[in-house]
């Protein structure tokens, strides 16, 4: 038996492991503020692989001015990352294994079938908020070096395991694993792609829109100026500047995109009485951008547009909406499927599953922007198959999973190299 088929069969023998493993992430709710249990659940499974284990709270005064750094407007307390390296025998490449534990809301809950945070596992699939979006990628990587360890595989570079918080919302977690020196000669994420590599992804900001109005009592309400109507103004503005936008020039990567930069209006808070005509509505909104566009460039765009076509309303002209933006300072970024972390992705990828390898220009963001843009560091995402991602009844697809794990565990011979057998009790040495 090869090194590679005894790695294969070491998935296998520790299967129902890994699936119990995922759960424990499911069921550990890790919405923003709340990741500190499941990184707990993290850190025990990483020292029982005989790893030890870093564990550390974001420090903002350090990253704030980092490229990439998004500013916020809450606290790390209380929020680690954790972080293992398995060190190699020495003259390997090094690799990243990343993924983060942070998941988005799943309310309404009453819209779900199955528990958001039950791990229901049904039709070869597990139900639940991240299970697919990215818990299932953390356990494929993390049972990845577990089956390298149980099958005897001393690599001869480095692999870093890193699991980090605010990959939904800024991509904090990310910059301070790198400025913490969890860096490599490359990086893998395992995002829920479907077997698919990342060659691609839009650039994310966050924009705030503040929309006043002139509040009163609704008897008068025909005279004075509801904010809540007036962001209705505001918000169709937004889906034209979304619409010129996917109108201009592409990035070569997204062309054949039929819409690759999205304008999303998610947040809307206005209004405190339903006898009282608000003074205030305020908007969030997500938006996308091309590789390579300068994002203060698309901020000062966005702004002055904005004011410029909502000038048709009176009010709105003469109380134009006030745009901030706020954490997501994304910028996106393109890796050349010639790429040497590619190449050696698609061969093993190639002789798993008997197929090539399909690539994917991503119209979200993913934390592979920090390691390709300011670590010099080359990164793709590559994972298990899901759906439902940030809606109810998030799934991934078990078999998937498993199939990740292996492909990843190879990959990891195949661009660390593989040095000799562990010497005794059939595990690789600390």
């Amino acid at each position: 038996m090869t090194e590679a088929d005894r790695v294969g069969a070491a998935v296998d023998a520790n299967w129902e492991c890994e699936i119990e493993f995922l759960r424990g992430l499911v069921t550990r709710r890790s919405t923003l503020g709340d990741e500190a249990l499941v990184q707990r659940f993290v850190a025990a499974e990483l020292g029982a692989l005989r790893l030890a284990v870093d564990t550390w709270e974001i420090d903002a005064a350090s990253l704030a001015n980092l490229p990439g750094y998004g500013p916020v407007e809450w606290s790390f307390a209380g929020r680690p990352n954790v972080g293992a390296r398995w060190s190699g025998a020495g003259g390997g490449r090094s690799l990243v294994l990343q993924g983060h534990i942070d998941v988005v809301p799943a309310t309404p809950e009453h819209h779900w079938t199955r528990d958001p945070w039950g791990a229901e596992v049904a039709e070869g699939r597990m139900w639940g908020r991240g299970a697919a979006d990215m818990k299932a990628g953390v356990a494929a990587m993390v049972y990845a070096i577990r089956a390298l360890r149980d099958a005897g595989v001393r690599l001869r570079g480095d692999v870093s395991l890193v699991t980090v918080i605010e990959e939904e919302c800024t991509g904090n977690g990310a910059l301070s694993a790198l400025a913490r020196g969890y860096t490599g000669d490359a990086a893998i994420i395992p995002e829920p792609f479907g077997d698919q590599a990342l060659e691609a992804q839009v650039g994310v900001l966050w924009a705030r829109i503040t929309v006043r109005g002139r509040g009163g009592h609704a008897e008068r309400a025909s005279e004075v100026q509801n904010a809540i109507a007036k962001a209705a103004r505001v918000i169709d503005a937004v889906g034209e500047l979304e619409a010129a936008a996917n109108r201009a020039e592409r990035h070569p990567a997204f062309e054949g995109e039929v819409h690759p930069l999205n304008y999303n209006v998610g947040v809307v808070r206005g209004g405190d009485w339903p006898s009282t005509v608000p003074e205030e509505c305020v908007l969030e909104v997500r938006l996308g951008t091309y590789p390579g566009e300068h994002l203060p460039d698309v901020q000062a765009r966005f702004r002055s547009e904005l004011t410029e076509r909502v000038r048709d309303d009176p009010w709105l002209a003469e109380h134009p909406p006030e745009v901030t933006f706020y954490a997501f300072q994304a910028d996106g970024f393109a890796i050349a499927r010639d790429a040497p972390i590619m190449q050696a992705l698609a061969g093993v990828h190639r002789d798993l599953t008997d197929g090539e390898l399909d690539y994917l220009s991503f119209t979200g963001t993913t934390d592979a922007r920090f390691f390709n843009l300011f670590y010099d560091t080359p990164a793709t995402c590559y994972g298990p198959l899901g759906g439902n991602l940030h809606a109810p009844d998030e799934w991934v697809d078990l078999e998937s999973v498993r199939r990740v794990t292996k492909v990843l565990a190879a990959t990891a011979m195949e661009w660390c190299g593989v040095s000799e057998p562990a010497p005794s009790g059939g595990r690789a040495p600390r």
